[in-house]
């Protein structure tokens, strides 16, 4: 049985659709990639799974963590799954942390709140924690303030934060966002190594399809708030079915091209979208069937929401 799992997952912002339709599903030790451009619904994605929904959004489907339903929770039970269960890594470490307590107290409140440690021992494991992510001087960051410290290493606090009790599902939100390549690569390399050693399952989004691919055993592209393409990740980058996904994969640099491909008009608006395929108006290989929605088609691991493919299969 999943992890997590989602069923025609639906989030509603007044009367503008940012989520339509998401059925998704997460398996113990499990890196799901989430990609697509800004505004598709990928971080509300994360919100809704972590019942932390903006003002005025409402969420329907379904959401099941180890056979339970989420949605029909009281905020006083998401409070116990939230940072025990499930935790979120957000894109902006700087805004995530207090800055007003010592990083050290914010690890071992989390602690000291869902597993119950004394305040000498959760200090202390907090120590160890920090240690584990990378800090050399744990004793001593342990006492300073979000603000005396790098944005890598506030992404590491972090990190520190959402692994400390051991949750059965992380959902990484951009989670090397303003960082140099190599800060990328060892924040990654540490997201691996905790989640190995705890067997977590870890949701990755990112704008990045390079980052997906390091990282991601599935994939799962984003567009206009519903997933048009999912499944392993070679497969999707080696021999993606979408047009979308095609498109965004002949946008990253590659030495042995002259040029990139770029993709063109603009992501329609959620509040307005075109009828039929959200990504005919943008789509080169358009013809009369994108005038009505095409659902997931294609062999049961590897999918794409587009009627040629489709038609090819």
């Amino acid at each position: 049985m999943s992890v997590l799992r989602t069923q025609d997952l639906r989030v509603q912002i007044g009367s503008t659709p940012i989520l339509r339709g998401l059925n998704l599903s997460l398996e113990a030790g499990e890196t799901l990639g989430v990609v697509g451009e800004s505004g598709c619904g990928k971080s509300m994605t994360g919100l809704a799974l972590m019942g932390m929904l903006p003002f005025g959004g409402v969420a329907s489907g379904s959401i099941e963590f180890e056979g339970r339903e989420l949605l029909s929770l009281r905020e006083r039970d998401w409070v116990q799954l939230r940072g025990r269960s499930l935790a979120m890594v957000m894109q902006d470490p700087f805004t995530s942390l207090n800055p007003m307590m010592r990083v050290g107290d914010q690890i071992a409140e989390s602690l000291r709140l869902h597993m119950r440690m004394p305040r000498a021992e959760a200090n202390q494991h907090a120590r160890q924690l920090l240690g584990r992510v990378g800090f050399r001087q744990p004793e001593r960051e342990a006492r300073a303030y979000p603000h005396q410290l790098s944005g890598g290493q506030r992404q590491r606090v972090v990190l520190a934060i959402a692994f400390a009790c051991k949750p059965k599902v992380l959902i990484a939100d951009e989670p090397t966002t303003a960082l140099d390549v190599t800060l990328q690569a060892q924040i990654l390399r540490l997201i691996r190594d905790l989640q190995e050693e705890h067997q977590t399952a870890v949701m990755l989004i990112s704008h990045d399809i390079g980052v997906i691919g390091s990282l991601a055993s599935r994939i799962a592209v984003f567009y206009a708030g519903r997933v048009v393409e999912l499944g392993p990740v070679q497969q999707v980058l080696e021999q993606a079915q979408h047009p979308y996904t095609q498109a965004l994969l002949g946008a990253i640099p590659d030495p042995s091209r002259e040029r990139l491909d770029s993709i063109s008009g603009q992501p329609p608006s959620l509040a307005q979208l075109p009828p039929g395929c959200s990504f005919a108006p943008r789509c080169r290989h358009r013809f009369e069937a994108c005038d009505s929605e095409p659902e997931l088609a294609g062999p049961s691991d590897h999918t794409a929401a587009c009627w040629n493919v489709k038609n090819r299969r």
